[in-house]
């Protein structure tokens, strides 16, 4: 059976291994200056993804730079629409002048953790990006609220699963402040991604095996381990003859 996965990483955000990342992924995720990163960065991001011939996505955040855009809100779905517009709206412009073309949407942090278990949030966030661009690619938790609102709205819904973090049994992520939420050895990161793109099956913290669809992977560019964990994932990726692009 001949595989095909991407390979994305969330970029643009500061972290100093942006560049080798590009090398090695097939999709980038740039930070749209609400958790991080800002228009300047945003451009030399799209211009670097560009030159490697990296697909680009936006990756919009509730606004939160204080906090990385990981503090959970109560925002209204008309709030979350408009914010995601002006996000989306705002590296869609940069990649254009570029002479470039958006390819997807990927919500960062916890709007991307809510939207995977709030179909109003998901409905939300599914509106904005058929608003913007309904040819745009909505990257989700595999098996969440987000794709789910993504196929509602007509949109190509693209299955996220997480080299580097563990899962429970339900198929979302353990919480950043729980034990069990980062895998920390390469060598699990690879056998982990392998058995998610060949089986897809992922072992939970507890022990049960939870099925998923892994259409894409993603490797946290913040990470510490995220240049040494893509370097490692992708030559075992083509080593076992998946093809990995966007």
């Amino acid at each position: 059976m001949n595989l095909q996965v991407d390979l994305n990483a969330d970029l643009g955000e500061g972290a100093p291994d942006d560049a080798d990342l590009l090398a090695l992924v097939s999709s980038a995720n740039i930070a749209c200056g609400w958790h991080a990163g800002d228009a300047r960065l945003m451009q030399a991001t799209v211009d670097a993804a560009l030159a490697r011939g990296v697909a680009i996505g936006a990756h919009p955040s509730y606004p939160d730079r204080d906090n990385f855009g990981r503090s959970e809100m109560q925002l209204s779905p008309a709030d979350v629409r408009a914010d995601l517009i002006y996000q989306i709206g705002a590296l869609d412009a940069l990649v254009r002048a570029a002479g470039g073309r958006l390819h997807h949407v990927k919500p960062h942090g916890a709007l991307y953790n809510q939207a995977a278990r709030d179909p109003a949030l998901a409905d939300a966030v599914a509106t904005a990006v058929l608003d913007v661009n309904p040819s745009l690619a909505l990257y989700g938790l595999a098996g969440s609220e987000l794709l789910r609102a993504a196929e509602r709205a007509g949109l190509r819904a693209v299955a996220e699963v997480f080299a580097d973090r563990g899962y429970r049994a339900d198929g979302s992520l353990v919480p950043r402040s729980q034990p069990g939420a980062f895998v920390e050895d390469t060598g699990e990161a690879v056998a982990r991604t392998l058995r998610m793109v060949r089986e897809g099956v992922v072992q939970a913290v507890s022990g049960e095996v939870v099925p998923l669809q892994a259409q894409t992977i993603c490797l946290h560019g913040d990470g510490p381990h995220a240049l040494a964990f893509a370097r490692a994932i992708q030559a075992a990726l083509v080593s076992a003859g998946v093809h990995v692009a966007a």
